[in-house]
């Protein structure tokens, strides 16, 4: 039995245990000169230093700030090829629809990851994934969603699983860009073929659809959510990212997990997340990239919801290596306190992915704790472009 009493901490600061909607997201328990006892990899006791109890080793963090480890919820960290291209074409004034009649867009990306293999598919995410964790992620979920084709799919699931040897991953079949021909059959095929697949072979833990005008209908996301569940996966989905089409509402009435985007999102939205247990994720690196309306943070908040933070990691909308970043983001863009963006970020991100065990620095949690450069805890929110993490720990030790 490993047992581990971390000193030297001269701010410890963390929400309670489990979501919290509305004004709770502000109320953060602040604990100055404290220590953090760590068994097998779960925290045993937090309180004043002098109060501490002794242990086998003592591990001194020399006077800095500790924070919960961040949970990333919404990354699309397996990709191959590159948008570039696309992205100088855009600031020139090309169109989307002009992008993609020159083969660009997100069929592109599709077509170079459909052509990598599970070895290329590593290599490429490993690198990715280890900038999440140095900017403070403990978890990070991860969607398929570029392949289009059914063994371009599970390949990704596949290449995540892999990586899960080296990182904390959650897995997500992403149900993303419907054929341009066969669509019925194609939402079929997912229903009868690739979502028992992936259950039976343990690849994924929820099935995600993308609802909007160009991507799948309502009544098609719950088709799929009708299988997901049938086979044990959980569900969530991307809305209201252009157009509020339905996706939210469905959401909140079969109780996914989250709902994630929300750009466009109004009123009867907003009232919808406030009034359900489903966390509305907002994605800040997407306002900031493509410069479109910043989800409605602030109003969400006011009005009661479950608010988490992600960076939608992708090559297209969201090139956010950082999951600080998109704290910070979060409360520049979406009005977020900072208070409220480090509990969006901990326990909220951790319960928009099932996951009751992780976010807070309390008794019974994993101890999944970030050591910061500074002494002040705002630090992982005020800090843009530098990274304010000093060390990560995951389970009490450093990856």
């Amino acid at each position: 039995m490993s047992e581990t009493l971390f000193t030297g901490i001269s701010q410890l600061v963390t929400p309670r245990p489990g979501p919290q909607r509305g004004a709770a997201m502000r109320e953060l328990n602040m604990t100055e000169d404290a220590a953090l006892l760590v068994k097998d990899g779960v925290i045993h006791w937090v309180g004043p230093a002098a109060q501490a109890p002794t242990a086998p080793e003592t591990v001194d963090l020399g006077g800095r700030a500790v924070v919960p480890g961040l949970v990333d919820p919404h990354t699309h960290a397996v990709w191959a090829g590159d948008r570039l291209a696309d992205w100088e074409a855009k600031l020139q004034g090309a169109t989307y629809e002009e992008i993609l009649a020159r083969g660009g867009g997100i069929r592109s990306t599709m077509r170079a990851t459909a052509a990598a293999d599970i070895a290329e598919l590593v290599a490429l995410a490993r690198p990715r994934l280890a900038a999440l964790r140095a900017s403070g992620a403990t978890t990070t979920e991860v969607k398929s969603g570029y392949g289009l084709d059914f063994d371009a799919e599970l390949r990704m699931l596949r290449a995540v699983r892999e990586l899960q040897a080296e990182f904390e991953l959650r897995p997500t079949l992403l149900i993303h860009v419907p054929p341009t021909e066969g669509r019925a059959e194609y939402v079929q095929g997912v229903c009868a073929n690739l979502i028992p697949q992936v259950a039976r072979e343990g690849l994924a833990e929820a099935v995600d659809v993308f609802t909007e005008k160009e991507a799948f209908s309502v009544e098609e996301t719950r088709q799929i959510f009708a299988a997901a569940r049938t086979h044990g996966l959980k569900v969530k989905l991307h809305a209201d990212q252009f157009h509020a089409i339905g996706g939210t509402e469905l959401a909140c009435e079969v109780g996914a997990l989250s709902v994630d985007h929300l750009e466009a999102s109004g009123e009867a939205q907003i009232r919808a997340l406030a009034a359900s247990d489903t966390v509305a994720t907002i994605l800040p690196g997407v306002t900031l990239h493509l410069g479109l309306p910043a989800a409605p943070g602030r109003k969400l908040i006011d009005a009661g919801a479950i608010v988490a933070v992600g960076t939608d990691l992708n090559p297209g909308s969201s090139p956010v290596f950082s999951t600080q970043l998109a704290l910070a983001l979060a409360i520049r863009l979406n009005r977020l306190t900072p208070a409220e963006a480090l509990t969006a970020c901990t326990v909220n991100a951790a319960h928009a992915l099932g996951l009751p065990d992780r976010g807070s620095l309390s008794a019974g949690q994993r101890a999944d704790f970030l050591v910061l450069h500074g002494k002040d805890w705002r630090e992982v929110a005020y800090t843009l472009g530098g990274n304010p993490v000093a060390e990560v720990f995951q389970a009490g030790v450093e990856p």
